[in-house]
Order: structure tokens, then sequence, then C-alpha cells
């Protein structure tokens, strides 16, 4: 053996891990310096008694230091506790193994089903968009099994559509009827920021402990900012993985709103001004990031339905208002159709689908804009009806809608349990004019 060379190689080689140090902690941010980091790298930062370690993401780097947005909580660490780079950028490992199955924000397994097999390739969960001109037109329909929306909101494969709504309005359960009632091969349902217990609800109560080719990705009220931030990111580049082999996919998320509260602590705790509501300029520029990921390319489908918490009821709430911009359609849930016993409570006149002409037929083209005049009319002239001021006779057009108004309750409304295929819908809404 030839001593010299072996030790001129282990001369050469660097046996040290690089470390840093903690410098500065607070309450959501950890400052460190000492080793070479980028925007987005995770760092392990581990106490100096080797009992905590915690993973964390560079979100700020000065000239002196950088800032560490932590995955989970500090308590326990001190100046000095030693800060290692782990790796660069944040993936997550996808494939068919996935189905069935409920993960965190960083795809790790939390259904004590046992750790997840058949993961085919590791997907980075930062990624840009597809370009512009690799996107397909969208010009298929979508069918959710939903009356009110296939009818009069209809869909295309790879829309992004926002289901937008007050507190209590209704937005899981409608999730649940159009996860149970879609045509997608595929899908992956995000639970963002929402509370611990509404999870296993919603997979007992909405979906009926069916997760065949389901996904759901959770990361709820109590986890961290940067875990209920990245739970999206994750949900989309799995959802990525399936299109790009060959499926039509449904992202439901719920809900954007906390995705972007999650963003606010983030950016408010590395030094962002608020500038819209107490919202940085981060989280207006990371939405248009997320939702545009969905669509369609050459291989498959994203087709995505996020949730907006109306806050307050008020749609033109900054969050409301900058996602409304971004997605090609919107279905506004309103309280007062809610307490009329009304479900699924979609106000017609204040929803809107941007792909509908171009996925349906003339014929029902032509329905959808009768039966909107039908529902405008009768909406302008409510209060007249109900004073008694309008007589029978005094409009013919108004008095057909009169006439139509049970009918038109009847088709709009659905309970959780049914769902229709899309010929069916159409048939019943041919019939409401019948």
């Amino acid at each position: 053996m030839d001593i010299d060379s072996l030790l001129a190689s282990i001369d050469s080689t660097n046996l040290s891990i690089p470390f840093g140090r903690i410098k500065h902690i607070s309450s959501t941010t950890i400052k460190a310096v000492g080793i070479e980091v980028a925007i987005g790298d995770i760092v392990k930062i581990e106490s100096q008694d080797h009992i905590s370690t915690v993973l964390g993401m560079v979100a700020s780097i000065e000239a002196g230091d950088f800032t560490i947005v932590p995955f989970s909580f500090i308590e326990g660490f001190r100046i000095y506790d030693k800060v290692y780079l782990q790796k660069e950028g944040l993936s997550v490992k996808a494939g068919y193994g996935l189905l069935g199955r409920v993960v965190d924000a960083l795809g790790e397994p939390i259904d004590d089903r046992g750790k997840i097999k058949d993961l085919e390739e590791t997907s980075a969960i930062n990624k840009l968009s597809m370009p512009a001109l690799e996107r397909g037109i969208i010009d298929e329909r979508f069918s959710t099994g939903v009356k009110a929306i296939d009818s009069m909101l209809t869909s295309g494969k790879g829309q992004k559509v926002g289901i937008f709504a007050g507190s209590g309005v209704g937005k899981s359960t409608l999730m649940g009827m159009i996860v149970k009632g879609c045509e997608a091969q595929i899908k992956v349902v995000a639970l963002i920021g929402e509370r611990g217990r509404e999870i296993p609800e919603f997979i007992h109560y909405n979906l009926n402990d069916d997760l065949e080719n389901t996904i759901i990705v959770a990361a709820t009220s109590d986890e961290s900012a940067l875990m209920r931030k990245y739970g999206a990111f994750t949900a989309m580049a799995i959802a990525e993985f399936f299109r790009d082999k060959g499926h039509d996919v449904l992202l439901m998320m719920d809900s954007v709103t906390r995705f972007a509260m999650a963003q606010r602590e983030i950016g408010l705790s590395t030094g962002e001004p608020p500038v819209s509501r107490g919202y940085p300029p981060s989280v207006f520029a990371l939405l248009p990031q997320l939702m545009e990921r969905a669509g369609n390319n050459a291989k498959g489908s994203i087709t995505a339905f996020f949730t907006v918490l109306v806050d307050g009821d008020d749609m033109n709430d900054p969050i409301a208002d900058q996602s409304r911009s971004i997605l090609d359609g919107h279905i506004v849930l309103t309280r007062d159709l809610t307490e009329q016993g009304f479900y699924p409570p979609i106000n017609i006149l204040k929803s809107a689908s941007r792909v509908m002409d171009k996925v349906v037929d003339d014929e029902h083209y032509n329905y959808f804009l009768k039966l909107k005049r039908i529902l405008s009319m009768i909406k302008e002239n409510e209060v007249l009806v109900r004073v008694g001021a309008y007589k029978a006779g005094m409009d013919l057009e108004l008095d057909d809608a009169l006439a139509k108004k049970e009918k038109i309750r009847e088709f709009l409304t659905q309970s959780m349990k049914e769902h229709y295929s899309y010929s069916e819908i159409v048939n019943k809404f041919k019939g409401v004019f019948q």
C-alpha cells in the first residue's frame, strides 16, 4: 500500500463538519453566525446537551448573520448552541405509496400506518410554475358532482377556483362534496391551519373514512408558521408529481387565509413592514407563487379549489381581493342562504367561472344565461313581492320567474350525500325550464 498517497488524501479531506452558533433568540426566530447559507436552506439546530434538535429554514441574510425560522418550538435553546447546514432547499418524496395516507407538511406520515413505501422521486417543494406558453388551454370540462357548480359555474380541467365564505358557512361541507363527487383520478387535500379535531372529522364525516386515491396533507393551527406555510407547497408538489405522471388531479386547499396568516407571522418576525391590515408584502407575492403552479400541461392537469376565509364576510378583505384577482373563478357562499337552510349556500349571482363558456356547449350556456336572468329578477323584486306591492300580471316575465322559484331552489340545493354525473345534472337543469 502506498502510505504517502493515503496520507496525502487524508490531509486534503475536511473531516470536520462546519457549524455556526446562535447569537440571538426571540419567540419566533433565531439569529446565527459562522456558516455560509442561502435563502431557503434547511439547517439543524442542536442544543449543547444534545437533547433538543429542531429544523429551521433560512429566511433572511445580513452581512454578519442570518435569520432562521424554526419548524417547531424552540424552548430550551441557548446562545452559542450549534447550527448545521442540513440541505439546500426543502423537498418531499412523492409516489403512489402516498395514496390513502395522511402526512404532515414535510410529507412524513401521521396516520399511525407505518412508513410510506413506493416513493419514486424527490420533488422540490419550492419551484417555479410552468412557463405561460407551456400551459395547456382549458377547454375540457371538470365535473364536481355538485349541481349548482356543474350547471351554473362549470369548471374546466386545470382551472383555479376560489371558494369564499365566512366562518361556519359551509366551506368544509362543500369541500367534502367536491372531493367525493368529482371525476379526478387523484385527489390531494391540504388542511392548513385548521383545528386539530377537524382533521379526523373531515375524514370521517366528509369523506366517510374513504381515502381511496386521496392524500391528505395536514398542518394544524398549533404547529409553527413555517409548517403551515409549507404544508400548502408540499400538497402542490405532490399534486404536480401525479400531474406529470399523466393524471387529472384535484387539489383542494383549506384555507388560503390561514396560509397567508402563517406568512404574515414569518414576515413580521423577520422585519417586514405591514402594508395592508397587518399583512407584509411577501404575503401578496407568495399567493401567485402557490396558485399559479396549478394548471394543465401536455401530460395531465391540476384543477385546484382554494377556500378563502372571508374576515367578517367582507369580500374586500385583502387576501380575498388578491386571491380573486389571481384565480380563474370564484364561488361565494353567503351566510343568509345558510340561515335559510339553503345548501350548498352558493350565491350564484356573486359567483363566476371565467372558463365556463369554453367548456360547455351552446345549449348549456343559453340555459345558464336564462337561469341567471331569472335569479336576478327575483332578487331585484324580492322586497316588492314580500310587502305585497307587486301584483301578478304586472310583469309577465317576473310572473314566469316567480313560478319557477321553487323548482330552481330544488335544483340548486343538494344534500351532502348526493352526487350526480354531469349528464344527470344537465338533464335536471333542462327540467327547470320545462
